[in-house]
This record gives structure tokens, sequence and C-alpha cells, in this order.
């Protein structure tokens, strides 16, 4: 008897103690879940989820249910019966940030239609499972996609798949941003394999906006949210003509730079002067750009580490392509604006050790102590889901230390350019017959100088779809005008005389040589040619001419 009355009261101590703990122990893994959370580890992250839904399902709670909160998660259990199920009405405690300040109106809620339990029995007992997270650095895809304040609202029946409800189950994200159907759309969370990352999708969801709400409505349970389409970015049809555009033109551009090194190359030229050699060398950094270019997006789909050499490639060739265009307007600053003591020692090997060297040194040293910067780069579409992707930089630092680069560099050659321009002025005046040439001249430098490539700058607002396609168009076939494809320059019989401007210059087969050839010749020949500021338009042909 006495053995019984034992047996009887360690029931009940058990039957008040359990519940207690299995409690605390709920707490606790949702603690362990908040400081994953804000450590970022998303693979131990979803093992924990995983555990917290579980523990979940396997509680007791009373009729009204347990609630667990943290400061960055909430979670909610509740035991129905099918047949007593008028519906429910849940709200967030936790309030969403506006503007940085917490405001406590701004609470995320969703309602749960009695339909959610069609088909089972009357008697029949469930566990409504609700679980709000803010933080989407567990549900972040390919993409990197982001989402309405952070905020994740998941629902889930234990042991029961829910799906086409004839109701909808209604989400109510609330906000104070300006919001409406063409950046805004309400989204699920589908899971991928091991390994991989889920993707956000839209089936099955329908998405209503009203003043500071975004309604979905979806037929299913699972996580939601509202995936924000950033309105700059760019629709699937302008991405694919611009795709388009680039591979066409930048093929092209290689194909002409190509042969113009090639045809050098068989034929062994040898170019008589400084001019020629920076062209050829600028051509075949252009070669280079096109080509890595061109890889960019094909390697993108294979390994890590082959992603990252291709981005180092692409990376360093626009260094050294941005590099040879300050080196020609540097050339021609010495030619027409400084005139006299240009003489500059080893000029061209002095020359290739900025243009080639120092951005080559630069790529090495990121490859060695920070290789992450090189990477997998995301071009976003309007819709979010058709991206494009690329091998480039993934540091937005990195990106404004080179478009800084790129800045300068252009700056110069814009300033070289307006000088030119001037000196053209004054040419002009003399010779009104030759004014026509003059701005062909000036045409061919800006392309020469690279100041097209200025139209990145003004990336913003309604300009962007205009200045993308402009940049495209004129930028890809860059590397034809060197080459002298467009201008018809190649090859001319020896001895004639070619004034066109310098981008469309090309050196007869007959005086031209290897576009890196730096061979010991004389000050005077090393020198630039020297041009007089008055001596007019047959002074400054000269300097466009190949004799």
């Amino acid at each position: 008897m006495l053995t019984l009355l034992l047996a009887a009261f360690v029931l009940c101590l058990a039957e008040a103690v359990l519940p207690s703990q299995g409690t605390e122990y709920i707490q606790s893994c949702m603690h362990n879940l908040t400081e994953g959370l804000k450590r970022g580890s998303s693979r131990h992250n979803w093992a924990r989820l995983t555990e917290l839904e579980q523990l979940l399902a396997h509680s007791t709670p009373g009729k009204e249910g347990y609630s667990f909160k943290t400061n960055m998660l909430e979670a909610f259990v509740f035991s129905i019966t099918a047949g007593s199920f008028r519906g429910l009405n849940l709200s967030s405690s936790m309030p969403v940030r506006s503007k940085g300040q917490v405001s406590a109106q701004l609470r995320d809620s969703i309602s749960f239609p009695v339909e959610l339990m069609e088909g089972m029995k009357a008697q029949e007992k469930q566990k409504l499972i609700c679980i709000c997270i803010r933080s989407a650095g567990m549900f972040l895809d390919e993409h990197n996609s982001s989402v309405l304040n952070n905020h994740i609202l998941g629902a889930f029946l234990h042991n029961r798949r829910v799906g086409r409800l004839r109701r909808p189950v209604e989400i109510h994200f609330r906000h104070d941003k300006e919001l409406d159907s063409s950046n805004a759309t309400c989204v699920f969370w589908q899971p991928a394999g091991t390994g991989s990352a889920g993707n956000w999708s839209r089936e099955g969801c329908e998405t209503q906006h009203q003043k500071g709400i975004v309604r979905c409505l979806c037929n299913h349970l699972t996580y939601f949210a509202v995936l924000l389409i950033q309105a700059h970015d760019l629709s699937e049809s302008e991405l694919q003509s611009l795709t388009y555009i680039s591979t066409v033109g930048c093929s092209i551009s290689a194909a002409a730079a190509l042969c113009t090194l090639l045809l050098c190359c068989v034929f062994r030229c040898r170019p008589r002067d400084d001019t020629t050699r920076i062209h050829m060398n600028l051509l075949a950094a252009l070669l280079l750009l096109n080509v890595s270019f061109l890889l960019s997006e094909p390697l993108a789909a294979g390994t890590t580490g082959g992603c990252q050499a291709a981005a180092a490639l692409l990376h360093g060739s626009l260094l050294c392509a941005l590099g040879w265009m300050g080196a020609e307007g540097f050339h021609l600053y010495l030619l027409l604006i400084k005139v006299y003591n240009i003489y500059v020692r080893h000029y061209l090997l002095k020359l290739c050790l900025c243009t080639w060297g120092l951005p080559t040194l630069a790529v090495v040293a990121v490859l060695i102590f920070k290789r992450e910067i090189y990477g997998h780069h995301i071009i976003s579409t309007a819709d979010g889901y058709k991206n494009v992707t690329m091998c480039w930089l993934t540091s937005p630092s990195a990106h404004y230390v080179t478009l800084c680069y790129a800045g300068l560099i252009l700056l110069f050659n814009v300033l070289v350019l307006v000088a030119v321009v001037a000196v053209l002025r004054r040419t002009r005046q003399q010779q009104q017959q030759r004014a026509r040439k003059d701005w062909m001249t000036v045409l061919g430098l800006t392309c020469l100088l690279g100041t097209t490539w200025g139209t990145a700058f003004c990336a913003f607002g309604v300009l962007l779809v205009p200045q993308l396609y402009l940049f495209t168009v004129l930028n890809s076939l860059q590397g034809q005008q060197p080459g002298g494809i467009l201008g018809g320059g190649f090859p001319h019989p020896p001895g004639t005389a070619l004034r066109v401007p310098m981008a469309l210059t090309v050196p007869p087969p007959q005086v031209c040589s290897s576009a890196f050839g730096t061979s010991a010749r004389t000050a005077a020949s090393a020198a630039p040619t020297a041009v007089p500021p008055d001596s007019g338009a047959a002074g400054l042909a000269s300097v466009f001419s190949v004799n």
C-alpha cells in the first residue's frame, strides 16, 4: 500500500515538473537560435529551428496555448480540436522598427480560417505552431533578396500538410513605406536540398496593398514574407537585350583587335614611334578586357575558384585598359600641350610598368590576401527570380575604389580633350577647310581616351536604362576603333600618309612591330615629336599620321 502511494506521489510530481522542464528547454532553444541569428551561421540555425519546431509540436499547451519570446523570435503553440475550431487571429507582440524608432502600432498579424481543419474528424486534435522571426539571415536565396522589415512569419500544423485551402490564410505585414505591386510582393520559402540555398516563391499567394499594410492571401502554411523588389532593377527583357548587345559588341571588338594584332605578328611589323606602340598596347588591353568579360558569365556556373580567377582577370584587364587610356591622354598632353622638353628616358617601358605592372600587382595582392573580394556577382531583374550571374567584385568598397580609379583617369582625359579642342579651334581659324577633319579627329579622340566610359557616372533615376544602353553600345565596340576596322585603315601601301584620327590609325605592315616592343634607340627617336603650338593644322595632322 505504501508503495502504491509513493508511486502515485511520484507521478503527480512528474506531471507538475515535466511541463516546466519542457518550457525551460524550449526557451533555451529559442535563446540558442537567437544567438545563432546574430552570428549569422545559417546551416546551424536551420538545425536549431527544426529542433524548436519539434519541441513546440510535442509540447502540451493549455487552453490558452503557450507563447515564448526573445528579442528576435516569438513562438506560439495552440492545441485545437477540429469540431470546435472557429478560426484564429494572432498578432505578433514584436513591434516593427520604423525609421530607427520602435512603433507599437506596426505589428504583423496572421488569421487562420475555419477551413484550416477541413477533412478532419470532429474530435481530432492538432497543434498549430506559429513562429515569428525578425531576421532574414536564414532565408537568403542565391540572389540575396531583401524582405520587408526582415520579418518572417511561419505557421504549420503538426503531422499534417496544409495546402489548397478554399479560404486562404491572411497575413498582414505592416509598414510605413511607399509600397505597391511594382516593388513588393508576398512570397513563401521553398527549402532546397542539403548544401544549397532555398528560394522565395509567389505560387499560391496573392498580394494586396493598402495604406501601411501588405495583405498576403496564401492557400497553404509555411514561412511567409514580403519580398522587396528594387525599383531601379531592370526588367528581364531589358537585361536580355543589354546582354545580347554587349555579347555581340564585345565579340566583334575582340575579333577586330585580334585580327589587327595577328596581322602585325604575321608581317612582323615594327612601329617606328611611341604613338603607334601605345595604340597597340591599348588594343591588347581591350582585347584582354573583351575576352575576360565574355568568359565571366559562363565561368560563373563553374567552381568558386574558377569564378574567382575569372573575376580577377576581368578586374585586372579593366584596370590595364583604363591605364592605357590614361597613357593615351598623357601622351597627347606631351605632344600638343606641353610640346617642349618632353623627352622621357625609357618612356614606353615606364608606361608599361604603370599600366600593366601596377594593376597586375594589385590584383595578385588581392588574390593572396583577400580572395573573397572576387566571386559571383548578381545582376537583378525586376521580377527578382531570373537574374544573371557573372564573375566580378563582391565587395562594395573594392567596387568604389575601382570607380574612383576610373573617374580620375577619365577626368584627366576629359581635360586633355578640352585642351585639344582649344587647339583645334585655333587651327580652324587659320584653315577653315580642315574643320570637318578636325571634328572627326575629336570624335576619334573621344573614343581613344575612353571618355565614353564617363556615361557610367549617370546611372541614377530615370537616366539609368538609357545610360545602360548608351554605355553598352559605345564601349562594347571600343576595341574596333584602335584596330582601324571601322576606319578601313588596314593595310595601306607603304609610304601612304594616313591622315585620320589616332583612334582609327593603323600603321602599314612594313613599318609596324610588336605591341610590346621597347627596342633601344637614340634619345631623339625615343622622344615624342615636338609640335609647335602655332604650327597650324599641318602640325596637328602630323601627330595623327603614320608616314
